[in-house]
């Protein structure tokens, strides 16, 4: 379902006229931490955060913990990191969020 999602989300951003982003890219040399989406020269990043209402692995104490350590780390490193779930996918408001975060840092 996540790799739909992806492939939803990066349909969007093109037909948005956005610049392409990286996928999957290693943010943090020392871990395996990878972003769905980036786009470094902004530190941009966006993660899709699938099986919210699955109880996925997202949302699921080891993995909820294992986030919250990545995405403090890559706050320290200087990444905006914009969290997106399906239904703000399918909706229309990840898009909006990835745009505002392009004009702000613009």
């Amino acid at each position: 379902m996540e790799k739909k999602l992806t492939d939803l989300l990066l349909n969007h951003i093109r037909d948005a006229g956005l610049p392409e982003p990286e996928r999957e890219l290693r943010f943090n040399q020392d871990q395996k931490w990878r972003f769905d989406f980036a786009w470094t020269g902004m530190q941009v990043a966006v993660e899709v955060e699938g099986g919210t209402w699955t109880q996925g692995r997202h949302v699921r104490g080891r993995g909820y913990q294992d986030d919250c350590i990545k995405y403090s780390m890559a706050a320290i490193l200087g990444w905006a990191v914009i969290r997106v779930t399906g239904d703000m996918i399918r909706s229309g408001r990840a898009i909006e969020l990835i745009k505002t975060a392009f004009e702000a840092i613009a």
